[in-house]
């Protein structure tokens, strides 16, 4: 018999343009399953530094390293979807997805990162896309 396929984690998306977006948990457990189940091992990793709040990905094309604009979006994304959305400012955490992992028996939501970096960040969503002309 085969093993059931995890759940597909519930999340909201935010499209960065040229084939980039990002992907925020919408619980605990929606977080276990996008950062360990649907994250690509070179989509980067993104959460509020010791703050309760959405794992957020970085995803975009194969090959195509993301810039330093697509970083600090992302990173305010995760810092909009935590605890400090409404600070001036947010420590995020980031790193490449294949350097989260889940300890054995901790509650839903909590990982371990390795390799990560650390920047400021305004809590911010995208703005939307303009409409499209005629």
């Amino acid at each position: 018999m085969r093993p059931t396929p995890p759940p597909h984690p519930r999340y909201w998306t935010y499209d960065l343009g040229d084939g980039w977006q990002v992907f925020a948990g919408k619980s605990a457990v929606d977080n276990d399953l996008l950062s360990l189940h649907f994250a690509l091992p070179t989509d980067l990793w993104f959460h509020a530094s010791a703050i309760p709040g959405s794992h957020v990905l970085l995803r975009g094309p194969e090959g195509e390293a993301a810039s330093v604009e697509r970083i600090h979006a992302a990173a305010a994304i995760a810092a909009w979807h935590s605890k400090a959305r409404a600070a001036k400012r947010c420590k995020v955490d980031y790193c490449l997805a294949r350097n989260v992992s889940k300890p054995p028996r901790v509650p839903a939501g909590e990982v371990t990162i390795t390799h990560f970096k650390s920047l400021q960040a305004h809590p911010a969503l995208p703005a939307p896309p303009p409409p499209p002309t005629a």
